[in-house]
């Protein structure tokens, strides 16, 4: 709804400005909440405000970028997302360890929401009409989105679903003694450590060979399901890598691949329902292999392996399609 709203009305700051207004202020809020239903409602915020945000903001660096890389400008932007998901829980750890409290330590996280609102302001300030950024082009008056961005859905669908969430890898790594609790932090910190790099490196490359590094992508990061849940240390640490790799793809090369299928005046909207559909079988492939962890776990991997798999025909077909 918000990808819509940004394009019919054109105004991308005022959407992104208020979505991150609401994300970025909702969790130091947490250090406030004296119950359980306003901490409730004030994660279910913070990820509403996330929701309303990307779309338009999305589609703002689509614009920004057009002239130095789409792939390398978000693959940088998701390597400096990652930098700062890396910071935030050390400021909270340092808060806990000088004995600041739970409360004081979400309360600190105060001090970077305002001063990411502060850059956001300037930003609109200097470039109050993003869309001038991508330059003058002609745009065809069309109906609806081109068969390519419906065939490039379904397959990132696919990977969405079969795709692992960390939450059930760490408590594999820990039901079965596989990894230490004090390790398990640590195998997440490398596996966003790739993220960020393997946004930047198969961001440059996406920008070079196009889809193509999809299908890379792809065969690279259906391996880490059977290192992750049948190896032991080194063999998880290596899947956790490539979980890493598959990552960072998502958050960088994915989105830039839709800004050269859709035109400008719709790519909010395309955004929008990328993340939809995105969320929707992250979801759904999350809650079934939830349920085959409990039934069978090689059952897991081959539905894993098989979904990410799936995905490459699609890539296939779409590479070479014009927009």
């Amino acid at each position: 709804v918000s990808g819509y709203i940004s394009d019919r009305t054109g105004k991308y700051w005022a959407v992104t400005l208020f979505g991150y207004f609401v994300n970025l202020l909702a969790v130091p809020l947490l250090g406030l909440a004296g119950r359980w239903e306003i901490a409730a409602l004030l994660m279910v915020a913070e990820r509403m405000g996330k929701a309303i945000r990307n779309p338009s903001r999305d589609a703002m660096l689509s614009y920004a970028t057009q002239g130095i890389g789409r792939g390398w400008g978000f693959g940088l932007h998701e390597a400096m997302d990652q930098i700062g998901a890396i910071l935030g829980p050390l400021i909270v750890a340092g808060v806990l360890y000088l004995q600041g409290g739970y409360r004081t330590s979400f309360a600190i996280l105060l001090i970077p929401a305002l001063l990411a609102l502060a850059v956001l302001l300037v930003a609109r300030a200097l470039y109050p009409h993003p869309r001038d950024l991508e330059g003058v082009s002609v745009e065809l008056k069309t109906r609806g989105f081109p068969r390519v961005f419906w065939l490039y859905l379904v397959a990132v669908s696919l990977i969405a679903a079969g795709y692992v969430d960390f939450p059930l890898i760490s408590y594999h790594f820990e039901e079965l003694s596989i990894v230490s609790k004090i390790w398990i932090p640590v195998f997440y910190a490398v596996a966003m450590g790739v993220d960020a790099l393997s946004a930047l490196f198969f961001g440059r490359l996406f920008d070079r060979v196009g889809l193509s590094i999809l299908i890379v992508v792809s065969l690279l990061s259906s391996v880490f399901a059977p290192l992750v849940f049948l190896g032991g240390f080194y063999l998880a640490l290596g899947g956790m890598a490539l979980w890493g790799v598959g990552m960072g793809a998502q958050e960088s090369i994915m989105r830039a691949a839709i800004a050269e299928m859709v035109p400008m005046n719709k790519r909010s909207t395309a955004y929008g329902i990328f993340n939809a559909g995105f969320g929707l079988f992250w979801f759904l492939g999350s809650a079934l292999m939830g349920i085959l962890y409990d039934v069978s776990i090689p059952s897991l991997i081959v539905f894993s392996v098989v979904m990410q798999l799936a995905s490459i025909p699609f890539f296939i077909s779409i590479r070479k399609k014009p927009r």
